[in-house]
């Protein structure tokens, strides 16, 4: 089930929203009873075939973190948070990854069966926050949930369980039991779930059928602008689809009492592919930098072994993405560049005008995106020879760049104003005017109003069946 799909708007939503407000606030228990059911029923409706490991899952995590507690022994602690990272990590590798490995193995020469694994929905964003939990509890960062009905809610609740953020323990743990819903949150919530939602309908979808149509060509056949205009759209449509996704999820988890993070910052607004990575889905770039870069050593042994860990983050970074050389080769890319950001052109970069430094970040983002959109690294050179090739063997232009152009130009437009966080400043302004009738009126319904608009366009959309299953989805 998606978020952005009839059962869930005209269903699943109301449905939950009227079993769950209908219990007196004082039964948190019940509440949380209530969730859970229906967030066991919303992984189950697209993947029941795989429930059984989600909660496998929870089960080991949450044995395994009344283990790595505090009360029991140091070898019985470490043995317990070891437990839920080979457990978790190999479930993990065997349905993510061993069809990769399997077929890798056998261009090298060695004749392997290959298994035929159908990757569970979701299972790289529940890994990694059940695991986060038993290490959480293992550095006394929270105290042991107890209740298995508790760690399950944190692990399944739906807004976040298929496609992220991946939300910490330490972010939810008290508002499991203590959360205080009210009509302001619910709709605030409400308004940036509609937004998102117009993300993903209006802007994500609109950019993945150029995206599609074009990534679908034989590069032999690509002019240099329409490969241009292919990745542009590509890299509009990750972006507005994920951080939809997110939004969603954020939207949907306000509702119901939850506060999560933020997982972007507008992105493409950054000067530099280091800030980039601080903007963009940042629950995954902060788990990695304190599950793996810190306990590795981070910055505090020396600069091979600085150097080491972070080549380790980012080959990992690219391998939890997909098994695949391009999804390697995407997350090498980036290490490269932070690499070189770190001890080569760092001081050259902040010297330069803040134009050239957006310019060399959204060309090295594009760049990547090339790798992480590409079937194959054949391909993904292919294509980067026609973008580059500056008309040696391939035209300037063509008839389908013009069509696409006139056919999307608008939401091309709109991509690139959705990617500026420009309506700051009025809302900044409006802000400062506390006293004024007429700018309070604005601060508070021109949100309201602007989501309703979006709810009905995407609605429209949604009612014609246009709609993509999120990107992430496959991650």
């Amino acid at each position: 089930m998606v978020f952005s799909s009839i059962v869930f708007l005209l269903f699943f939503l109301p449905s939950l929203l009227a079993v769950y407000f209908l219990v007196p606030k004082k039964y948190r228990e019940v509440r949380n009873l209530v969730l859970l059911f229906f967030s066991i029923i919303f992984y189950a409706w697209g993947g029941l075939r795989y429930l059984w490991l989600l909660l496998l899952s929870v089960l080991v995590n949450y044995i395994c973190g009344l283990f790595a507690a505090e009360g029991h022994s140091r070898k019985v602690r470490t043995i317990a948070v070891w437990t839920a990272a080979i457990v978790g990590i190999g479930l993990l590798g065997w349905y993510k990854y061993a069809g990769f490995f399997a077929t890798t193995i056998n261009q090298i020469g060695i004749s392997v069966p290959i298994p035929k694994v159908v990757l569970p929905i979701g299972i790289s964003f529940f890994t990694f926050q059940g695991l986060s939990y038993v290490i959480d509890v293992y550095r006394s960062d929270v105290p042991v949930q107890k209740n298995p009905f508790a760690v399950a809610l944190y692990v399944i609740l739906f807004p976040q369980l298929v496609a992220g953020p991946i939300v910490r323990y330490t972010t939810v743990a008290e508002e499991i039991y203590s959360r205080k819903e009210n009509l302001t949150d619910f709709a605030d919530g409400t308004v940036r779930f509609i937004l998102g939602l117009g993300k993903k309908m209006l802007l994500a979808n609109s950019m993945a059928e150029v995206a599609d149509a074009v990534f679908a060509l034989p590069t032999e056949g690509l002019s240099v602008s329409l490969a241009w205009l292919g990745v542009l759209a590509y890299t509009f449509q990750i972006y507005f689809d994920f951080s939809a996704y997110s939004d969603m999820a954020i939207g949907l988890g306000r509702m119901f009492g939850f506060h999560f993070l933020e997982n972007f910052n507008y992105p493409y607004i950054s000067k530099t592919v280091t800030e980039f990575w601080r903007r963009w889905h940042i629950s995954l770039s902060t788990w990695f930098r304190d599950y793996v870069y810190i306990p590795l050593g981070g910055n505090r042994k020396g600069l091979a072994k600085q150097i080491r860990n972070i080549i380790v983050v980012w080959f990992l970074t690219g391998f939890w993405h997909g098994a695949a050389w391009t999804f390697i080769a995407w997350g090498l890319w980036f290490c490269i560049l932070l690499l070189g950001e770190k001890f080569i052109w760092k001081n050259a970069l902040e010297k330069l005008p803040d134009a050239f430094g957006h310019l060399y970040t959204i060309l090295a983002v594009i760049i990547g995106w090339v790798f992480f959109r590409s079937v194959s690294m054949t391909n993904a050179v292919a294509y980067l020879g026609v973008m580059f090739s500056f008309g040696n063997g391939h035209p300037l232009w063509c008839k389908d760049t013009v069509y696409y152009l006139l056919e999307y130009g608008v939401y091309f437009i709109l991509c690139i104003l959705g990617s500026f966080p420009w309506w700051q400043v009025p809302a900044q302004k409006l802000q400062e005017k506390k006293n004024s009738f007429y700018a309070s009126v604005l601060r508070i319904w021109t949100p309201k109003i602007f989501a309703f608009a979006i709810l009905f366009l995407s609605y429209m959309k949604l009612a014609t069946g246009s709609f993509n299953p999120f990107i992430y989805f496959q991650f």
